[in-house]
């Protein structure tokens, strides 16, 4: 009997268990997968290009990389997603400061850290930390070529560096000095810098050094945009004849954003015009022709009329590029073109003429995971959008060079080229021993941030587009 009541126990447990199986998941990430590719054949630009039988037993990462494009060099996913939605407005935990990298000319397999350009209110800026300071050491060890990967990802928290300050006049690099930098969660202004030259007879010269497209540091935040609206109020009251538009650290960001300051810059432009047209994959663009809260119209971006609009107060505009000018500052300049001459000076741009949105579910505990795929491809008023490649300069300059005047100096290379373009005057910088050759970088701390050479549909449109498959 006893034997009897144990058999039926152990069947009863057999049962439950078989049971409990059925009733549950068999692996952990089918949620996320499953979430992952209904949205990607919804949304992403090569829908047409998904397998029909992905691996779904992979973890979320690998599975969404095998959804992508062989022509997809951009979309991305990330686990946390509100750690996602704060790095695409510019917030991360940081010390406030950005940097380039070249192998130290002095010491063969050294790298050295030189600081870009120093964040206004961040830790950093409380430092002597500066624009062209060489940095060498991170938390005591000196960047290698083997090494810099690994200490570099040291310094979104609390780190020691030490570094050369660099010498303006003189164009050579102090003795080593050791800093001790804190780290906090911080909001990047993109609106970094802006001036107006009246040195130069006849000429009224506008500045303007925008770093990152954003519209302000929180969920529906345009502050950001206010601000760039003010600072140009400000060039059009100072009568500006001519405008250089700095974006050579500018890797991309917010549609929005980008929206804002072409409607600041164009020629004659008003609200009918476009600024933009979206290309989706072909369901998704039905089903936006078809939506009654989007229909046809969502497929165009317009301008937004300003009145601190200085487009009719410019024959044309100069806008500053580096390696790593991406996506919403080609947008901006592609945007542009069919209104106005578009001037470029300084290295080739990335080259990316499409767009993401960012996708998530935001109260569902089985989902943490945000994604950034690509969605739409963009085409100016004329339907041009060859820049695949990227846009190569009017004049062309690389701008790796180890002796870095403060932005907005006008002996600073880039802008005394732009100077020197409008006024015919000579550019009035120097260059002296190894610093009259440009260096090659390595990589630079913009290649980190998530928001590297995005285009982001967001704000009502993204949430708009977000919100359209639980309609279709």
């Amino acid at each position: 009997m006893k034997a009897f009541r144990w058999f039926v126990l152990l069947l009863a447990t057999v049962l439950i268990s078989v049971g409990c199986e059925e009733d549950g998941p068999s692996n952990p990430n089918d949620y996320v997968n499953a979430w992952i590719l209904e949205n990607m054949r919804f949304y992403y630009y090569w829908a047409n290009e998904i397998p029909t039988a992905p691996a779904n037993t992979l973890a979320p990462e690998p599975f969404f990389e095998s959804l992508l494009s062989d022509e997809d060099r951009f979309s991305w996913i990330q686990e946390n997603f509100q750690e996602l939605l704060n790095s695409l407005r510019g917030v991360n935990k940081e010390a406030g400061y950005e940097y380039i990298l070249y192998r130290d000319p002095n010491a063969p397999g050294n790298v050295v850290a030189q600081v870009l350009y120093v964040k206004p209110t961040s830790p950093a800026s409380t430092t002597a930390l500066k624009r062209g300071d060489m940095i060498t050491k991170i938390n005591g060890q000196t960047i290698t070529e083997q090494n810099f990967r690994t200490l570099l990802s040291q310094i979104g928290e609390p780190h020691t560096v030490e570094y050369r300050p660099i010498n303006i006049e003189s164009g050579t690099f102090g003795q080593s000095v050791s800093l001790q930098l804190n780290t906090v969660e911080f909001a990047e202004n993109p609106n970094f810098y802006h001036t107006v030259f009246t040195q130069y007879p006849n000429y009224k010269i506008g500045y303007f050094v925008y770093n990152l497209f954003s519209t302000g540091p929180t969920e529906g935040s345009t502050i950001y945009n206010a601000e760039m609206d003010q600072i140009f109020a400000g060039f059009k009251s100072a009568g500006i004849t001519d405008l250089i538009v700095d974006l050579r650290f500018n890797s991309g960001g917010s549609e929005t954003a980008t929206r804002n300051l072409a409607s600041l810059i164009g020629k004659n432009v008003t609200s009918s015009d476009i600024f933009v047209k979206r290309q989706y994959n072909a369901q998704l663009t039905q089903a936006i022709v078809n939506d009654p809260q989007l229909g046809p119209s969502f497929l165009e971006v317009k301008f937004i009329d300003k009145a601190q609009n200085v487009g009719n107060q410019l024959e044309r505009v100069f806008i500053l590029t580096g390696s790593r000018t991406a996506s919403a500052s080609e947008l901006l300049i592609n945007g542009l073109r069919p209104f106005m001459t578009v001037f470029l000076i300084g290295n080739q741009t990335v080259g990316k003429n499409v767009g993401s949105i960012t996708l998530y579910e935001e109260d569902e505990p089985r989902n943490t995971w945000g994604m950034q795929p690509i969605v739409v491809k963009s085409f100016n008023k004329l339907n041009q959008s060859d820049y695949g490649n990227g846009f190569v300069p009017n004049r062309f300059d690389e701008d790796n060079r180890l002796h870095l005047f403060p932005l907005g100096d006008t002996r600073e290379r880039l802008l005394g080229l732009a100077l020197s373009e409008i006024t015919g005057l000579a550019i009035n910088g120097r260059h002296s021993g190894r610093d009259g050759v440009p260096q090659h970088a390595i990589a630079t701390s913009l290649d980190t941030k998530p928001v590297c050479n995005q285009l982001i549909i967001d704000a009502e449109d993204g949430e708009a587009l977000r919100k359209l498959l639980t309609r279709y």
